[in-house]
């Protein structure tokens, strides 16, 4: 058994990497089926219609402010 990266021989690197792929391929799995489960009648672009009020004017005094 190799206790160092540096001392490694080819195959303890090859294992590395394997398990890290695998690692990433189960991580994105689990997103993307995560993800399918939404409803897509609520995930479709809609636009949602606000209507304006009546207007409003706002005053907080009598002097005027100049910047």
């Amino acid at each position: 058994m190799n206790h160092s990266i540096h001392s490694a021989d080819r195959g303890t690197h090859l294992k590395i990497v394997i398990v890290a792929l695998v690692a990433g391929i189960a991580v994105a799995g689990f997103g993307i089926a995560a993800r399918t489960n939404a409803d897509f009648t609520e995930t479709a672009q809609t636009t949602h219609v606000m209507k304006a009020g009546k207007p409003v004017v706002v005053t907080s005094s009598e002097t005027s402010t100049v910047r």
